[in-house]
């Protein structure tokens, strides 16, 4: 039994280009397809576009997670195992793990012969997006071995997005996300570390579905079809790269630049957003204060009620690394906690 992308029953979350809809293309971590079904047989029809690491596609099956490595580039039928009778129900969800180091296109299920596919819980009311890095994308989270240390040599095998602070922080909530989050980007073009030597910043990216030069053009988003309540800007630790101005001189010309722009990008999202609570932040990985003490010297010139800071516990002094798995639960408690005293529009148990 087929079934098709565009199945009335399957349920979406993430910014999807729905320009094909029997093809929808995952970009960003934490992009899903769940269903609920019966049948002990599970496949899962998918097109891979790589760019750089192993791909992993992310599952979770009855509540039980697990990873598949996908092939490099072109279609592939990858089997499922499925516990139980063929009268069983189950709840299956595929996830984006990674970020724009791949492009995924879903092209549908197979289940066994008889096999029902049933209607799957809604999504939550509360919806949150994410402006980051690879900490919001939840690279080489699943690490923990290097818990509070340097990276090991990886090739994309623990990096997973469920292990993300932020879906951590949407899971917290009970709420939807949107993580619009890429390895290595800083907030504006020619800094960071992402599509060096010509540098992508989230100034450029963050309107856009596909913004990776490796896929094609860019494509913009529409920003109709996902309204969140609370936007997290997580930006400004890769803008150290490929030097740290902002410690050298908090009041170079450059760090004064960088403010502006800082604020701009908030102001617009103001824009986009004008219900929304924006909190800005950064995250427990290592970095300068200064790059703090700038975000919060913008919030402050905003004074708007709606934009706020929040700083962590070890905000900045927490790893070297990239936060492992008990340190994204450290950081999505806080934030989680933090956002719940915010009073949000339309957020009352």
């Amino acid at each position: 039994m087929t079934i098709l992308a565009d199945h009335k029953k399957l349920i979406y979350s993430g910014r999807i280009d729905w320009s094909n809809p029997l093809e929808p293309i995952f970009v960003f971590p934490c992009t899903f397809v769940k269903m609920k079904f019966t049948g002990n047989v599970l496949k899962v029809h998918v097109k891979n576009h790589n760019a750089y690491w192993n791909n992993y596609l992310g599952v979770l099956l009855d509540g039980e997670q697990s990873s598949v490595l996908l092939t490099k580039e072109g279609e592939a039928l990858l089997d499922i195992p499925v516990k139980g009778s063929e009268k069983t129900e189950h709840e299956v969800m595929i996830f984006k793990r990674q970020d724009s180091c791949h492009e995924l296109t879903f092209l549908g299920f197979e289940l066994g012969q008889g096999a029902e596919i049933l209607d799957s819980d809604p999504l939550p009311e509360r919806r949150i997006e994410v402006y980051g890095d690879s900490v919001s994308a939840g690279e080489v989270s699943e690490a923990v071995d290097y818990t509070g240390k340097e990276d090991p040599e990886h090739n994309g095998e623990y990096s997973n997005s469920w292990y993300s602070y932020a879906w951590m922080t949407a899971r917290r909530l009970n709420a939807q996300i949107h993580d619009v989050a890429q390895g290595g980007i800083a907030l504006r073009d020619h800094t960071g570390w992402f599509y060096e030597p010509e540098a992508i910043g989230m100034e450029t990216a963050w309107n856009k579905i596909h913004y990776n030069p490796l896929f094609g053009n860019a494509t913009e988003w529409d920003f109709s079809k996902y309204t969140p309540q609370v936007v997290i800007v997580a930006i400004g630790q890769n803008d150290n790269h490929p030097d740290d101005y902002m410690k050298e001189d908090y009041n170079s010309e450059r760090s004064k630049q960088w403010r502006e722009h800082y604020k701009a990008f908030i102001e617009g999202l103001k824009k986009q957003y004008p219900e929304a609570k924006i909190v800005c932040c950064t995250t427990l990985l290592c970095h300068d204060e200064s790059w703090d003490r700038s975000i919060g010297e913008v919030v402050k010139e905003l004074d708007h009620p709606d934009i706020t800071q929040c700083l962590f516990t070890r905000n900045g002094k927490g790893t070297p690394g990239h936060l492992r798995i008990p340190e994204a639960e450290e950081m999505s408690q806080e934030l989680a906690d933090y956002i719940e005293k915010l009073n949000v529009k339309g957020w009352e148990k």
